[in-house]
């Protein structure tokens, strides 16, 4: 408890200036420059890994017609989550999830079966109520940015894309060091569609599982109204667990829209939709990493990744080619050129808890190095500029948890 205390992420994304909450918007997150930074390289972590599986990337509006959400059964079954406003007399939802935007995009052209499988991918932002009770920073919230795809596919392609759905999981996950486990709910007793679609369903996800070796546990009656699903629960360093990603077989939405394509046999067919997330959301997976890491963010994620810190004010130039030279590489530093001691600098850079504390003096402009020290607080004497450069670059590329002088 004292130790989850100490890395609340809401008390340490105020100290290091991540985001706030505010009044004016209760379940709502302001996201300041850093923490819009990290937010950033996290979609770009993913959507690097994404464009190598051939998804493509769309974006659809926030406000859609009652008629559309009575269409895909959210109206039914979902309308107490959902903020409601009216447009010229007419009823509109805010969006509370992405799929029925996909769905109209593909709807616009009748696809070949050799065009399937169709990767929709949005980085979108979802509002769902959530009683003010229940709002906790990051993790509960009523608008998040939800790391979404649709992938609309054949029936005998839904097992390919689940087993590269569970890869890429296992990929991302193994990157932040999570341990995770994995459940598989089915279908619950307010369902849409039919049962041996959702038979099928269940079927091929479990059949991925067993097919990867991978050992699950079953919740009866646990489905989305519209498909089965397996989640994924990430564990942090203090043994809590963490429900965020989600892969999921629809057979019921693409039945409701009338979703066609052009098999091999010329005739028309119904795709099936996998509804999938990796992180989630994106705030709650931020929330996760700040109280994982306790605010100590590995490098290549770092919103800071060095500081350069004055000896004296002489030294203020030498500082400013040293920070040229690293801006030149994309490498995130800051300048603490202030009047002030070092072990003051030192220990505000400390508390912004940044990778990388760079000093520089006479002896290090004398001999073109700098001084290193990192977040164990060990210092490193003698670093030639261009040799940091190159372990900055590498460690980045690499995404490494700890960083090696």
């Amino acid at each position: 408890l004292e130790e989850a205390e100490k890395r609340d992420h809401r008390k340490l994304g105020k100290q290091l200036d991540l985001f706030s909450l505010h009044e004016e918007g209760p379940g709502f997150i302001f996201f300041h420059p850093k923490g819009v930074t990290i937010i950033n390289i996290l979609k770009d972590f993913l959507i690097e890994e994404l464009d190598k599986l051939g998804y493509k990337q769309v974006m659809t509006p926030l406000i859609l017609s009652r008629k559309l959400w009575e269409q895909s059964g959210h109206w039914e079954h979902y309308k107490e989550n959902m903020y409601f406003t009216k447009v010229e007399e007419k009823d509109f939802a805010v969006k509370p999830m992405n799929c029925p935007g996909a769905i109209l995009i593909y709807k616009e052209k009748l696809p070949s079966y050799r065009d399937l499988p169709i990767k929709l991918s949005e980085l979108g932002i979802v509002h769902r109520h959530e009683l003010s009770g229940v709002l906790a920073g990051l993790f509960r919230v009523r608008a998040f940015t939800q790391d979404d795809a649709h992938i609309f596919c054949s029936e005998n392609q839904i097992q390919q894309e689940v087993l590269q759905l569970l890869d890429l999981v296992d990929l991302i996950y193994k990157t932040f060091n999570f341990t995770y486990h994995i459940e598989l709910s089915t279908r619950p007793e307010k369902f849409a569609g039919k049962k041996e679609n959702w038979d099928k369903a269940e079927n091929a996800l479990s059949d991925s599982l067993n097919k990867r070796k991978i050992k699950f546990k079953i919740n009866p009656g646990e489905g989305a109204f519209y498909g089965p699903k397996i989640d994924f629960h990430i564990k942090d360093c203090l043994g809590r667990t963490w429900q965020c990603a989600t892969i999921q077989v629809d057979f019921s939405m693409p039945e409701k829209f009338d979703l066609k394509y052009i098999a091999e046999d010329g005739n028309k067919h119904a795709p099936v939709m996998l509804h999938r997330t990796i992180y989630g959301s994106m705030e709650r997976f931020l929330g996760i990493l700040i109280e994982h890491y306790a605010g100590k963010f590995p490098l290549w994620i770092a919103p800071v990744q060095a500081r350069i810190l004055t000896v004296a004010d002489r030294f203020a130039l030498y500082a400013e080619k040293i920070k040229e030279e690293l801006e030149k590489n994309n490498i995130r530093v800051e300048l603490d050129a202030r009047t002030e001691s070092v072990s003051y600098k030192v220990r505000e850079a400390q508390l912004q808890k940044i990778p990388l504390i760079i000093n520089v003096g006479e002896k290090e402009e004398k001999n073109n190095t700098v001084a290193i020290r990192t977040l164990d607080n060990k210092v490193h004497f003698n670093v030639k500029i261009n040799d940091l450069i190159k372990k900055i670059l590498d460690n980045v590329e690499k995404k490494e948890e700890k960083f090696e002088i």
